[in-house]
């Protein structure tokens, strides 16, 4: 595990912890945006291992399908996590007050913790 993949998984750890804190004071949207965050960064943190980087949050996206989902490198849903959190996350940050319900952010957060577990298994634990 390179340095950068840590700080990007700590950075995964921290965000889902905020989304739980966020999501227990009923405050979903806000807990969808950082679910969405803890899985980019994992996503960042597996693309890096390749050597590769992306500035925008959509060639992030379509890299690590490419890279690790489609080469079933991982198991294909978790591009799928990722794909649904950035689209439930622009809703709740774009969309109107509590456009994102609890059982939707509480997915999320299930969903991140998923990912972060595989992100331990396959790049090593933070």
């Amino acid at each position: 595990m390179t340095d950068e993949q840590q700080e990007l998984l700590l950075k995964a750890q921290q965000s889902l912890e905020a989304a739980k804190l966020l999501l227990a004071n009923n405050y979903p949207d806000y807990a969808t945006s950082r679910a969405y965050y803890s899985m980019f960064y994992i996503a960042e943190a597996f693309l890096e291992g390749e050597g590769l980087s992306f500035s925008k949050h959509s060639a992030v996206i379509a890299a690590f399908g490419r890279e690790f989902a489609k080469p079933q490198r991982v198991p294909m849903e978790f591009h799928r996590f990722l794909i649904e959190a950035q689209e439930l996350r622009t809703t709740g940050d774009y969309g109107q007050l509590n456009a994102v319900t609890t059982d939707q952010a509480t997915e999320q957060i299930d969903h991140a913790e998923q990912f972060l577990a595989l992100a331990i298994q396959e790049i090593g634990a933070v």
